[in-house]
């Protein structure tokens, strides 16, 4: 098992949108994923992101590889995380 596969939720711990909760929609290697927020939720637009940026969650939502921000939309609304994407995370100093 993979801890940065399609559909892990994780959240960011570097650059502008640290704390911001993030589903990882694709892997490029082994060191990097394309990440999506959507940008209208959590502010994290599609891009791709070093592993070393993203602290994994235990939750996982069921999308397929490279879906769209619809679709991603859609997984978390399901999985009833709405809110707490449009939240940040505090991290430690």
């Amino acid at each position: 098992m993979k801890i940065y596969e399609t559909g892990r939720v994780c959240v960011k711990t570097m650059g502008r949108e640290t704390g911001s909760y993030c589903v990882i929609v694709a892997s490029k290697d082994e060191n990097m994923v394309v990440v999506t927020g959507p940008k209208k939720i959590s502010g994290v637009r599609r891009r791709p992101c070093n592993i070393k940026h993203l602290e994994p969650l235990e939750t996982q939502l069921e999308i397929a590889e490279d879906a769209d921000d619809e679709t991603v939309e859609k997984a978390i609304t399901d999985a009833g995380l709405l809110e707490k994407f449009r939240s940040k995370v505090r991290l430690p100093q």
